[in-house]
């Protein structure tokens, strides 16, 4: 009977922490979105390395924009299993940039320094072709980043060509439910100059952690 009502209440636990997260898809701040087929705006930022990187290097690119919190419950699993990393290593190599960006304020329990992320993220191996600082959350709010993960994929005349999802399994299995995964469909379809059959998708994850 004990381990019966252990049982229960554990569920209890998982199920109101996974519906907080699930909550963070509209939590505030509501931050405008940005068009699809609207010009991506331009944005200067440091990575782990302290090196500057502006969108605008990257003219005539393929850009994904993958909005990042390593301490993120949704986040974590889609690095554990190697489901992000391989999928930025398996496009960075067909000549994609993959800036991964943290927008984590410096008051929030899960900022990090540039050296305490750089320890944290080797851990996976990762393939992406920075990964940025945005502390002041400028570039996310330009964006529209709302939960991490959150992908914004740029085309390669500088428009916006798909933001949403990383998938079709919100949850916190790492892709391991999904059926689609939309930022692959989007680069297939990109590097074959094909048409982007799905531009828009409801976000899923924690609320990215702007400064308030």
């Amino acid at each position: 009977m004990l381990l019966k009502k252990t049982l229960t209440l554990l569920l209890l636990v998982g199920g109101l922490v996974l519906s907080n997260a699930l909550w963070a898809q509209n939590a505030k701040p509501n931050l405008p979105d940005l068009p699809v087929g609207k010009k991506a705006p331009n944005f200067t930022l440091t990575d782990l390395d302290g090196k500057t990187h502006q969108l605008s290097d990257f003219k005539g690119k393929i850009v994904v924009l993958e909005w990042n919190n390593p301490f993120c419950p949704f986040v974590v699993p889609h690095y554990e299993n190697s489901g992000m990393t391989s999928l930025q290593k398996r496009y960075t190599q067909q000549g994609v940039v993959w800036l991964t960006v943290n927008s984590t304020n410096s008051e929030h329990k899960d900022y990090r320094s540039a050296d305490e992320l750089k320890t944290t993220l080797a851990a996976y191996d990762p393939g992406y072709t920075a990964y940025l600082l945005d502390t002041d959350g400028t570039t996310g709010k330009a964006y529209g980043a709302k939960t991490t993960p959150h992908i914004f994929i740029i085309d390669a005349k500088g428009k916006l060509a798909y933001r949403g999802a990383i998938d079709d399994a919100p949850d916190t299995e790492g892709g391991k439910n999904a059926k689609v995964n939309y930022a692959a469909k989007t680069l297939t379809e990109l590097l074959a100059k094909q048409k982007v059959t799905t531009k828009e998708t409801k976000q899923y994850g924690c609320s990215v952690k702007y400064k308030k």
